[in-house]
């Protein structure tokens, strides 16, 4: 009994939903100036009471005279525009059962008084006929026409409207309209420019107020010691102000749905303008980021990207070195964030290497030691870390030696000192008997060959007018005395090269040959491309803290 009691309610309320969703579907579809009529019908056949709401029963206009009309004002709501097709357009009010020619007559006076009011439109005549209004006549063009049609069909006993309008599209008709249009709004403009000087003047004023602000270097340096980050907050506020004035001005003139469209065009410009300058929004925040890390000073000696050379200074846009052969080097600060850097500058203690060969039968230790001995006696060399040397590779006539040897960079010229410790080591390994022999290639001819040289050679001593040269046989095996009469020879090549050696280097200048230390030319360069003023700010900062 319960379970039957529940579902008949749940159907009365399911029924109840129901005609409450199939009321408000009606209310919404039909016009606003329908609505009580309509809402009337239906609630009758849904068997709802309408007696408590007898204001349902009553018209929304009333088109007897203009006398009761302004009597009693009403409200009423514009309805959206009713549907055209083929040039008719239908009212969608309940058509009256029992149509009155004083009704048609009232509807024609009511609607011919509206359009003599509205220009344009004094020359389209109107015939009502059992409500149906059909309008002829002339109207300058199609706007015109569409909004008579549009007057016609607000009116509440209208049952449809015939278009029979011809539209002349006159010259002359057009243009004094759009004259008349021009002149209505210059005169609103003569009336309104006391308002918009105000505008224009609190614009001026905000923004003005916004440019004192972000000028103020001192302040925004106080802020953050970053001075590219100090500069894009200056200008972040240059625009806050400046949108801000805008707001107000508009705001003051009643023009703010102007602000929307500007707003709304900026945006997508803005996406536009993002994809054009990509890679230039990319370089930009590529600078923000090198600013705030400081991964490199000035007169920083790097290597970026096989590109090498001291640092000038850094830009909102690239990076300034000055190349090891004096030149500018400019990259883009976006390469250089997404580089490897090589900051040599950072720790100024730096090895290099080089590698000799001595003989195979001399010891490769002993080679060591005096090697490192005269290293030593260079004054650039550091004590610590300490100089080594290692044996490599043991090749098919020498032994490979490669010395590993630390300088401080800040007083030394890495080059310079390598040359120099090379010549060294090789004079102390050379005055200590160790030889640094050539490559050795050994060529093996079989007997019969050998008995052919011979033969030529025979022939050749016979007619020696026919053949200038000497062909002697070689024999795999070379005397003691032929080995030593070699070895005096290179011997007195080796006194001479180095008597040559020690005049030459006792002549003019012969010290800055054998100076490590640093070029000063250009680190002046270096000093003269920092000193000169430039309109892009220096982004690299000592007090800032480096990465």
């Amino acid at each position: 009994m319960n379970t039957d009691f529940d579902r008949s309610k749940m159907r009365d309320f399911i029924k109840a939903c129901g005609q409450m969703l199939l009321l408000l579907s009606i209310f919404f579809t039909f016009p606003v100036y329908a609505a009580g009529e309509e809402v009337t019908g239906v609630t009758t056949a849904l068997g709802i009471d309408t007696a408590e709401n007898p204001a349902a029963d009553k018209p929304l206009l009333d088109a007897t005279s203009e006398e009761e009309s302004s009597a009693s004002p009403v409200v009423i709501p514009e309805p959206a525009p009713p549907p055209i097709i083929s040039g008719e357009s239908t009212n969608n009010a309940q058509i009256e059962t029992t149509p009155t020619p004083q009704k048609d007559n009232d509807i024609r006076q009511r609607i011919q008084g509206i359009f003599s009011e509205i220009e344009g439109l004094q020359a389209v005549n109107v015939s009502v006929t059992q409500g149906v209004v059909t309008l002829t006549g002339e109207t300058p063009n199609e706007k015109k026409a569409q909004q008579a049609i549009n007057l016609t069909n607000r009116l509440t006993d209208v049952v449809t409207v015939e278009d029979r309008i011809d539209r002349t599209l006159d010259v002359q008709d057009n243009v004094t309209t759009v004259y008349q249009g021009l002149k209505a709004q210059a005169k609103n403009l003569v009336k309104a420019l006391p308002l918009l000087l105000v505008g224009i003047v609190l614009f001026a004023l905000v923004t003005w107020f916004g440019s004192w602000l972000s000028n103020r270097k001192k302040m925004w340096q106080r802020l953050t010691p970053n001075p590219f980050v100090a500069e894009l907050l200056s200008q972040t506020v240059k625009v806050i102000f400046i949108v801000f004035g805008l707001i107000l001005a508009l705001s003051l003139i009643g023009a703010e749905t102007i602000l929307g469209t500007l707003l709304g065009g900026a945006g997508v410009i803005g996406i536009a303008v993002g994809f054009a300058v990509k890679d230039t929004i990319e370089n930009y925040i590529a600078s923000l980021m090198l600013s705030i890390r400081q991964p490199f000073r000035a007169r920083d000696h790097i290597l970026i990207n096989n590109q090498e050379g001291i640092v000038v200074r850094l830009t909102s846009r690239a990076t300034i070195l000055m190349t090891l052969d004096g030149n500018q080097l400019r990259i883009p600060n976006a390469e250089v964030f997404k580089a490897t850097i090589l900051n040599y500058t950072k720790n100024p203690e730096r090895r290099f290497t080089f590698e000799l060969g001595v003989d195979a039968n001399d010891d490769p230790l002993a080679a060591i030691k005096v090697g490192l001995d005269a290293i030593h006696t260079l004054a650039f060399v550091l004590d610590e870390p300490k100089a080594v040397a290692v044996i490599t590779n043991v090749g098919d006539s020498n032994i490979i030696l490669e010395f590993q040897i630390w300088v401080d960079q800040s007083d030394t010229d890495f080059s310079k000192a390598r040359s120099i410790a090379i010549r060294e080591t090789k004079h102390a390994l050379e005055n200590e008997g160790f030889s640094l022999p050539e490559p050795i290639y050994r060529l093996r001819f079989n007997s019969n060959l050998e008995k052919a040289f011979e033969n030529m050679q025979a022939n050749a001593n016979t007619d020696s007018a026919k053949s200038d040269m000497t062909i002697t046989p070689i024999t795999p095996k070379v005397t003691d005395k032929n080995q030593n009469k070699d070895n005096s020879v290179d011997d007195k090549d080796k006194k001479q090269a180095k008597a040559r050696a020690k005049l030459i280097l006792q002549g003019r200048n012969a010290d800055e040959v054998l100076n490590a230390r640093p070029d000063d030319k250009l680190m002046e360069k270096v000093e003269q491309e920092i000193a000169e003023s430039s309109d892009e700010t220096d982004l690299l900062n000592n007090n800032s803290p480096q990465e």
